[in-house]
């Protein structure tokens, strides 16, 4: 038979759909998520006691006091378990989907009632929809909506539909047709005799069909929790991929309590709002005799009065009780923004995400912190559904992600490496040192390695390479399972004294639990050590620089590592983050130190208060450490002000005191004239500074020019021009000099302008791909934004590189003597320089200040290692 695989055509199928209707699905995820949001706003705002009250008054209406008694201790029992919070967003995402799985099923079954072709089409398409494992509906919503709530729901929709249409359809079709002919033999229309006659005495089964809506909804929810869906999903899937028993026990009870209750009700409310189930009714409680109080179910009036009346109290709890838990205003960097993180359920990245997440929350944010498989993790992150991930292994162990989603992610620097992979033994396993010493003991291992999940590309390394390289393939047979499945293994084998061949890696708290044998890879068939990285959606940098730069400057040593993961394994399930509380405190001055408040702690420099007046000439790099030093000093209380300047006015203010210093002072050369006029009035205060060069540029595309020499006789294609700065500068004067010694002198003519001027007569050449000859200098931006190219200057005409240096009036050592100290060991790279350079040109003219300060933001501690206060 010839191959057929239809999932390449559901492949290609799917891939078009998120290329040419990513509207649709945009639009559908909006009108889904908010409406889980509405629900879950008004069920997880009251206080929990108070809405399990709410609870019972609904079942003491329903199903009378014993329920209305039960249904209280239950909700009671899961509040106690610390689960209120999931329990309601479990309740939401079934409340949701079960909203939008009826108004679909019960028009749908109508329509199949009264049509004979269309229930035999429906019929299969219904088959499908019930018998296709519930987890094949997970990979389609994670493609189209990534990770979260929205796939989550429309799995539960579709899996839960079919009972809805189904018996929609049996309790139509079981009406007597005598009813419906005498019905039509009066005159009746077809609406009315199905809105009057066949849909009342459906409703018992109808009402059947949709609690089985609701209890298939329940479970669809729980497995949605692989895909991030919150709530008790969410708990179990965490439970089971790291075998907590406990976890999973609390969880599972949870969802019986929520499952019992919304079957009782459903079943219940048949006999509201059915006649024939209110008929049912009274004769059960006709039936009791004395006993029928037991039964007795309050008016609907009644049972709403006290619904109201708890929910205003709830409301009114709200309301009142404000949000004790605000950040102090100092360390308050996030102002409530929500961050959302992911992580694989491996122990450091269990570890580093729930410190992370500590940290976030002492810094003023928000952060949503979801347990994923890599494969939708990556694939939350590429889509910006998560904001960041800590635990990336790379360039092996995750490459197939990375290769997958590089576009549309970001890594934020590495934290930990390099690492290793291994199969580890017990150390009482004689014999066995390396991946060579298995072959043939495979009876002794009962023919099984012991995996953690099948999507780590750990396990794809294994399978594919290692096997085959040592010749341990049909011999081994790698088990699949979880991380914390395959250390419960490990450790039920160490109890029993037993063989076992396990799935490690290097760093891991096992190796200080236990006592192991790392296997030898003599043939390197597991490649290199890795480094752990941050990795990020593409943009986050620019949404959330202050984060991004933390996670850029964060690292953790092996023992940091290793302790905090020990500390998380004795906490137990559920006390990560109690954990990470115990181990920071152990570790004082950690957070200040890789999540340093922007700014620093605005502490007043010595000389607070004083008045310090800055110059400037609009050149790049002094416009964007004038107003970076504006923002600093303004941080350390003093009261700076800045005033732009040519040059020669700059220089003779700075000689008369009338201006206290000014950063961008290009010496020994483009400023020379300046200092040998004033210099015994002024202070040379360092250099922040070097290398930097003078040279004219062209665009790349102008071929043949890579010379000053190569200007000669060329004239005519620049029109004989060079566009110039400021004709006060130094460089100005110099380039007369550069022309002569180069002939060029009676070619071309300098058009002094300004720095401005010049950008602006480059950018509208490149545009127009036409040729210009323009001043310019290292370091600059233009060269990063447009494509230019430095004339080579061979006869070293421009002289050797300034270095740029800060100049002060000749007491500003007197009179700023703290602010002097700043200055002095005040550095500055092409990088830094640049990207501040940047970010000033993209906030726009009069807007410095602020854009220099966005920048600052970006760079935490700055303020304190730039003005350090002692």
């Amino acid at each position: 038979m010839p191959e057929f695989h239809p999932g390449n055509w559901v492949d290609t199928a799917v891939e078009w759909l998120q290329k040419h209707l990513g509207w649709l699905f945009d639009f559908i995820n909006t009108v889904l998520t908010g409406l889980y949001d509405a629900i879950n706003d008004v069920l997880g705002g009251a206080e929990p006691l108070l809405l399990a009250g709410i609870f019972a008054v609904l079942a003491f209406w329903l199903r009378g006091l014993v329920a209305a008694v039960i249904t209280f201790a239950g909700f009671a029992l899961i509040d106690s378990f610390e689960l209120w919070a999931e329990a309601m967003q479990t309740l939401s995402l079934v409340l949701a989907a079960a909203v939008i799985t009826i108004a679909i099923a019960v028009p749908l079954g109508i329509w199949a009632a009264r049509s004979k072709s269309f229930s035999t089409f429906m019929r299969p398409v219904l088959d499908v929809m019930q018998t296709m494992p519930a987890f094949v509906y997970l990979i389609p919503g994670v493609m189209f909506f990534s990770v979260g709530t929205t796939p989550g729901l429309l799995a539960t929709i579709v899996f839960s539909m079919p009972p809805g249409v189904r018996m929609t359809e049996l309790g139509i079709r079981q009406v007597d047709s005598e009813l419906v002919e005498a019905a039509e033999a009066f005159g009746t229309s077809p609406k009315h005799t199905l809105t009057r006659v066949q849909f009342p005495l459906a409703l018992p089964t109808i009402m059947a069909g949709i609690n089985q809506v609701i209890m298939l909804a329940l479970s669809m929810v729980v497995i949605a929790g692989m895909a991030g869906a919150p709530g008790l999903g969410e708990r179990v899937y965490a439970a089971v991929t790291q075998v907590q028993v406990g976890l999973g026990v609390e969880s599972g009870i949870g969802v019986v309590i929520l499952a019992m209750y919304l079957d009782r009700m459903t079943g219940a409310l048949n006999a509201r709002v059915s006649p024939l189930g209110r008929r049912a009714a009274a004769k059960a409680t006709a039936a009791l005799g004395r006993m029928k109080f037991l039964r007795y179910k309050p008016g609907t009036a009644v049972a709403m009065v006290g619904v109201v009346v708890l929910a205003l109290i709830a409301g009114g709890m709200n309301f009142a009780g404000g949000d004790d838990d605000e950040a102090t205003a100092s360390a308050n960097v996030g102002k409530g923004e929500k961050i959302n993180m992911g992580y694989i359920p491996w122990d450091e990245g269990i570890a580093t995400s729930y410190l992370w997440k500590e940290m976030l929350e002492q810094r003023g944010y928000k952060p949503n912190l979801k347990q994923l498989d890599a494969g939708p993790l990556y694939s939350g992150i590429a889509q910006g559904d998560v904001d960041f991930q800590t635990d990336a292994w790379l360039p092996t162990t995750h490459q197939q992600y990375w290769d997958k989603y590089s576009s549309k992610m970001e890594k934020l620097g590495d934290w930990y490496g390099p690492t290793s992979l291994e199969l580890s033994v017990p150390s009482y396993v004689k014999g066995v040192k390396s991946l060579e010493d298995l072959k043939g003991k495979g009876k002794k291992f009962k023919g099984k390695i012991i995996g953690i999940e099948s999507s780590a590309g750990e396990m794809k390394i294994l399978k594919e390479k290692v096997l085959k390289d040592y010749g341990l393939e049909g011999e081994y047979k790698v088990v699949s399972s979880s991380t914390s499945s395959m250390l419960a293994e490990l450790k039920r084998s160490i109890q029993k004294k037993e063989p076992v061949v396990v799935t490690l890696w290097s760093p891991h708290w096992a190796y200080n639990a236990y006592d192991l044998t790392k296997l030898d890879d003599p043939k390197g068939s597991f490649g290199k050590g890795e480094k752990l990285y941050n990795v990020a959606h593409k943009d986050f940098s620019k949404k959330n620089p202050t984060v991004a730069s933390w996670l850029k400057n964060f690292h953790l040593t092996e023992k940091q590592l290793t302790s905090l993961e020990n500390e998380i394994q004795k906490a137990g399930q559920g006390k990560e983050q109690d954990a990470v509380r115990t181990w920071l405190k152990d570790h004082p001055g950690f957070v200040d130190k890789f999540a340093p408040v922007p700014g620093g702690e605005q502490k007043d420099g010595k000389d607070a208060g004083k008045a310090v007046k800055m110059g400037f000439f609009p050149w790049d790099e002094a416009i964007a450490t004038t107003y970076l030093w504006q923002n600093i000093l303004e941080d350390r209380g003093y009261k700076p002000t800045t005033k732009q300047l040519d040059p020669g006015p700059l220089y003779t203010a700075l000689a008369q005191g009338e201006m206290d210093f000014q950063t961008d002072a290009w010496l020994p050369t483009t400023h020379e004239q300046y200092w040998k006029k004033y210099k015994s009035k002024l202070t040379d205060v360092g250099s922040w500074y070097d290398e930097t060069s003078l040279e004219l540029s062209t665009p790349k595309y102008v071929k043949g020019i890579d010379s000053m020499e190569d200007l000669k006789g060329k004239g005519d294609q620049f029109d004989h021009k060079i566009t110039g700065i400021e004709s006060s500068a130094g460089e100005m004067k110099i380039l007369k000099t550069v022309l002569k010694k180069y002939g060029l002198d009676k070619e071309y003519k300098v058009v002094s302008s300004s720095t401005s001027s010049m950008l602006a007569e480059v950018d509208r050449a490149v545009k127009q791909k036409k040729p210009v000859l323009a001043t310019t200098w290292s370091p600059h931006w233009v060269y990063s934004k447009y494509p230019m190219k430095k004339i080579k200057d061979p006869k070293g005409a421009w002289g050797k590189g300034d270095s740029i240096r800060i100049t002060g009036k000749k007491d500003i050592k007197k009179d700023f003597p703290e602010l002097y100290g700043w200055l002095k060991d005040f550095k500055l790279s092409e990088k830094d320089l640049g990207s501040l350079e940047a970010e000033i040109q993209n906030g726009g003219k009069g807007n410095e200040k602020e854009s220099a300060r966005k920048w600052m933001d970006a760079r935490p501690g700055l303020v304190d290692k730039l003005a350090p206060v002692k």
